[in-house]
């Protein structure tokens, strides 16, 4: 799933560019082991799988471990600390992100590959989902990211990012490292990570990049996620507010 052999195949003739996957989890080893075994189905390997043991206390790493995957150990608790320690030791030249409890279809890692390949100016691409454990799982996970789509692109002034698949440019991560949030685990990191890109960068949404997840999301939590959400949007409208963000994006597009 590593190295040269890896890289061999997912660049033939050199075309398509090297993939890394980054999958934070925590206390996550029976989702976990499903998302790398499909990962080791892929019709595109990937260049490397890295998985981020967030202070894990079951065997998340040994599941990793056991896959093939890089283990890197994140002691601070929470998804910001974890996916951006993951992104940094990530060595392809695109960065894809999957959760523990992702099942990315047999042709996600070539889709991401090919789209990056096809579009040397996208920066990111975001991709769609399936409730596995819901009935009509596809429609409702289309509405929900539908509805997160339209409210954040307001928000943002361009497409946001959802964490459960999504892929960016390693150079792009490089760029904007320093601008996220690293440290506070009650802020969303795939939409702190947009605001980082800014309107001045290109985000796209793929539906053909298509992963099945939990719905454990919608069941628990949902005001503590809210709670998240207002706090993301706080943080990064003190750097600048939506009207200034639409003010660049509509500015650069005139240009």
């Amino acid at each position: 799933m590593t190295g040269r052999a890896a890289t061999a195949a997912g660049r033939p003739g050199g075309a398509l560019p090297t993939v890394s996957v980054v999958v934070p989890a925590r206390d996550d080893a029976a989702a976990l082991h499903r998302c790398l075994a499909l990962l080791a189905a892929q019709t595109l390997p990937p260049f490397e799988v890295v998985v981020v043991d967030n202070a894990s206390t079951d065997a998340t790493a040994a599941v990793a471990r056991r896959a093939g995957a890089t283990v890197v150990h994140e002691p601070r608790v929470g998804i910001p600390a974890a996916a951006a320690a993951g992104y940094d030791a990530a060595q392809g030249e695109v960065v894809a992100r999957l959760d523990a409890d992702s099942e990315p279809e047999p042709g996600w890692v070539r889709a991401i590959a090919e789209r990056m390949a096809a579009d040397p100016g996208l920066d990111a691409v975001t991709g769609a989902g399936t409730f596995t454990d819901l009935r009509g799982g596809r429609w409702a996970c289309a509405l929900y990211l539908g509805t997160y789509y339209a409210s954040t692109r307001m928000a943002l002034g361009h497409t946001a990012l959802w964490g459960s698949c999504m892929a960016f440019r390693r150079s792009t991560w490089w760029e904007v490292r320093d601008q996220v949030e690293r440290v506070d685990p009650e802020v969303h990191d795939d939409m702190d990570l947009a605001f980082a890109f800014g309107p001045g960068r290109r985000i796209v949404r793929d539906r053909r990049l298509r992963v099945g997840v939990s719905a454990r999301s919608l069941r628990r939590a949902r005001r503590r996620r809210f709670a998240r959400a207002v706090r993301t949007l706080r943080l990064n409208w003190v750097v600048a507010p939506p009207w200034e963000r639409w003010r660049e994006r509509l500015v650069g597009a005139a240009r």
